[in-house]
């Protein structure tokens, strides 16, 4: 009985061993003729299967045959088709007639600078107030008009002090005591002198100039009038002086400008403000000058911001020796940036920046060119960075590349109607029949469970579409009998373009 036990248990397990190794043989052929068919396939010419794409279109693929969640199988590409898929194609004719030009993808140190919008201003250390330290009457002016020119030491006006007149006296009485006493000593001398040196001191203090002393000393007498002297070289920007006035201690009377050097206030982009530091080169250029540069350097950056331009006051100096910027003038600013690592870089010119996605137009060879969104880094002058998107070497379109991206969209948006002439006609959309199953008019889509798509290889199924327009269903009720078009406006995005009862 153990023996009869024991043959049976044997057979059992070589039947099975039997059958598991048919099963392995089986897969094993199946295997490999599923490596044959990704070599090549006959049916397409022997051309390489490259790999296998979502039957909806979204942008998802497989190395090996797969189903999608819905048991729809994936869709085999072979060499060529993916080219032929992902861009479009023009004629040599068409390309020469849009003036299609292109340039490689190469590594450019960025002539980055930061432009800003500024105006001329005074140096506020340059400017002087002319005051009097003493009171007196204006007996004659020198300089009557705002904004005439002063050098330095030149008479102003002319005033008459009775304090300036007795300090004169004293000065000079003081002065002739000190050589009348040269030769007597003691305490007298020592007082006639200490007296002259505080004579000399209320003069100085009240900006008598050293010329005018000594002529003082030299003649032995008060003038009744004397000079006011410009203390610099400038501009008169301001005059309450008036012939016949009065004037008190400590009133303004000129107020003058030296303009050999001047200020530019640039207004800086918040963005850009981090660019920006003290000591740079600051390149000027002025309306009134064209062709003509001015060079200065970056004094300070105000530590506020702007809350209304969002921008940041810097204040550039720079030399006006010329005095040809005029206070209040408007300036164009360009502050560069210096010499950069090179940088992966396209033209400026090849990217189409759309606002919320920037593409550019990659030249494929043979009439071929394909829309690529990339990801922009920093902007120069002529150049632009290219984080992520396209290789150094591939070669961009920078003339005519908005033609060929409408072009592009106008393709994707018939659902890859191809591009290659205008003689030979393409097929626009697809074509199902069906049930409607039900309307959302908030959303614009219907629910429709439609019989095989041949076109797309699509087995029966139900599924959302999203309605061009909700009047296609109107006077169709659920439930309702068929027959659609639809294209594929986005990636895996159906759209119903047209409805017919049956």
């Amino acid at each position: 009985m153990n023996t009869g036990k024991t043959l049976l248990i044997a057979a059992v397990a070589l039947a099975l061993g039997s059958l598991a190794g048919y099963r392995l043989a089986q897969q094993n052929q199946g295997e490999g003729t599923s490596a044959a068919n990704v070599a090549v396939d006959p049916q397409k010419g022997g051309k390489k299967l490259l790999y296998y794409r979502n039957p909806m279109g979204l942008p998802d693929t497989s190395p090996v045959p797969k189903k999608d969640p819905m048991g729809m199988d994936y869709l085999p590409v072979y060499e060529g088709e993916d080219e032929a898929e992902s861009g479009i194609k023009v004629s040599p004719e068409k390309i020469q007639k849009l003036g299609v030009r292109s340039e490689p993808v190469r590594r450019v140190a960025l002539d980055r600078s930061v432009r800003a919008s500024g105006r001329v201003e005074i140096d506020e250390s340059r400017t002087y107030a002319v005051t009097a330290k003493f009171e007196g009457y204006i007996e004659r002016l020198h300089v009557n008009t705002t904004g005439q020119p002063v050098g330095r030491g030149q008479p102003l006006f002319e005033v008459y002090s009775p304090e300036l007149v007795s300090a004169q006296r004293e000065y000079a009485l003081a002065t002739q005591g000190v050589a009348r006493l040269a030769e007597a000593g003691g305490e007298a001398q020592a007082g006639m002198r200490q007296l002259a040196e505080s004579s000399l001191l209320r003069l100085k203090n009240w900006d008598i100039s050293e010329a005018q002393i000594k002529a003082l000393a030299n003649k032995g007498e008060a003038q009744r009038t004397l000079s006011f002297l410009s203390p610099v070289a400038g501009i008169v920007t301001e005059k309450k002086a008036v012939q016949g006035m009065r004037f008190m201690p400590g009133e303004t009377l000129f107020q003058i400008a030296d303009v050999s050097s001047v200020w530019v206030q640039a207004d800086v982009f918040e963005q850009d403000i981090g660019a920006v530091r003290v000591g740079q080169k600051a390149l000027i250029r002025i309306n009134a000058y064209p062709g003509e540069v001015f060079e200065g350097r970056i004094a300070y950056v105000y530590p506020t911001l702007q809350a209304e331009t969002r921008t940041v006051p810097v204040r550039i100096q720079l030399a006006n020796p010329s005095g040809k910027l005029k206070p209040a003038m408007f300036a164009d600013v360009d502050i560069p940036q210096g010499e950069a690592t090179p940088v992966l870089a396209v033209p400026t010119a090849a990217v189409i920046d759309g606002g919320t996605r920037q593409v550019v137009i990659v030249e494929r060879g043979e009439g071929r060119f394909e829309p690529r969104p990339v990801r922009l880094g920093q902007r120069g002058a002529e150049f632009v960075q290219i984080l992520d998107g396209v290789s150094e070497g591939e070669r961009v379109v920078t003339a005519a590349n908005f033609l060929i991206d409408a072009e592009s969209n106008l393709k994707a948006a018939l659902g890859g109607m191809k591009s290659n002439d205008a003689a030979t006609p393409a097929k626009v959309g697809h074509q199902g029949v069906g049930v409607l199953n039900a309307v959302d008019p908030a959303s614009s889509t219907a629910t429709i469970t439609h019989e095989p798509i041949a076109s797309l290889k699509w087995p029966a199924m139900k599924m959302e579409f999203i309605l061009a327009n909700p009047a296609l269903v109107a006077g169709l009720k659920p439930g309702s009998a068929i027959e659609f078009e639809f294209v594929e406006r986005g990636a895996g995005e159906w759209v119903v373009t047209g409805v017919k009862g049956k």
